[in-house]
């Protein structure tokens, strides 16, 4: 679970579980997918960007909910745009807020409906981090969530700004070339935009720029598939799957099947065993250790740089 800001929880000797979602797609005019939660299957879809010069990105997305959580859906919220050479953002609610009877999904989904709101704004001049601050300004739900957001221009620069947990893989002929790293006061409490004051801002964010190249592969997702899928694990995925839809399908089933997994030394436990959560000492002597997937919804969004005459 998740930990917000506002409260402090003491650990046990077992690894803790984040509970995130999304779901249900919802088109808009100007070519956007913005996906919020529902009690919907696990939902899948393909997306092109613009068909102005220069590149933009061909992306796939698949989303499966926590088993726990098929029926109410769950807190991860997502969209993409064809806006310059396109955008990706994922908002993944803190769960820890269901203890004060907050649903978590709430905040998730309005910061990226708000965010798919501005993302032409003037204001936000298409930089991503200024993309967070108007959406997080307008977002009057109480809870908060982690979020990533990338945008692509025609150039083929990727301007990327982080809050949190929340990742971002860049894939190059079977390399990867660039990652996000997670931001987190302590274990399992990750930076978070929030509606209380002791949270983040978008001054918070992590900004960075990468120079993509044509058919150079992004892969983006909340924390259920970084905490249960390790990196050589998304190039191998990749280079088995002949599109984007068939590699964030693929991608989001591995992170699943990892996730139920007891017996899996996810990257999850292995970070768990690092920050010094383990199984007792008299289950250490006899060679055991903590293991385990971290059961999670899962999003995963797959883009491919393409040029846009082409596509």
């Amino acid at each position: 679970m998740a930990i917000p800001l506002f409260t402090t929880i003491s650990y046990n000797t077992t690894a803790t579980h984040r509970h995130r979602y999304l779901h249900h797609p919802i088109f808009s005019y100007n070519k956007q997918l913005l996906c919020c939660a529902s009690s919907s299957p696990p939902v899948s879809s393909n997306f092109v960007g613009s068909s102005e010069a220069g590149v933009c990105l061909s992306i796939g997305t698949h989303l499966i909910p926590h088993p726990d959580k098929v029926e109410k859906g769950g807190e991860d919220a997502f969209f993409v745009s064809s806006h310059g050479g396109g955008v990706i953002a994922v908002a993944d609610g803190v769960s820890g807020w269901a203890e004060k009877d907050v649903n978590p999904a709430l905040f998730s989904r309005e910061l990226m409906t708000n965010a798919s709101i501005f993302v032409q704004d003037q204001e936000v001049d298409y930089n991503p981090r200024n993309l967070i601050r108007k959406a997080h300004a307008a977002t009057t739900s109480i809870g908060s969530a982690t979020a990533v957001v990338a945008m692509l221009e025609r150039n083929g620069t990727l301007k990327i700004a982080n809050v949190g947990d929340c990742g971002l893989r860049v894939i190059r002929k079977g390399q990867i070339v660039y990652s996000t790293s997670p931001q987190e006061h302590y274990f399992d409490c990750p930076y978070q935009l929030s509606s209380e004051a002791i949270g983040q801002t978008f001054l918070d964010a992590t900004v960075t720029t990468v120079e993509l190249m044509e058919e150079d592969t992004i892969v983006v997702g909340s924390d259920g598939l970084f905490d249960n899928v390790f990196d050589r694990e998304i190039v191998s995925v990749l280079n088995s799957c002949n599109n984007v839809s068939d590699a964030a399908k693929a991608l989001a089933n591995l992170a699943h099947n990892h996730s139920k997994d007891t017996s899996f030394d996810s990257p999850y436990s292995q970070e768990a065993r690092t920050q010094g959560f383990d199984v007792p000492w008299w289950k250490k002597i006899m060679g055991m250790k903590l293991t385990g997937g971290k059961l999670d919804d899962v999003t995963v969004i797959v883009g491919q740089v393409k040029s846009s005459l082409s596509s």
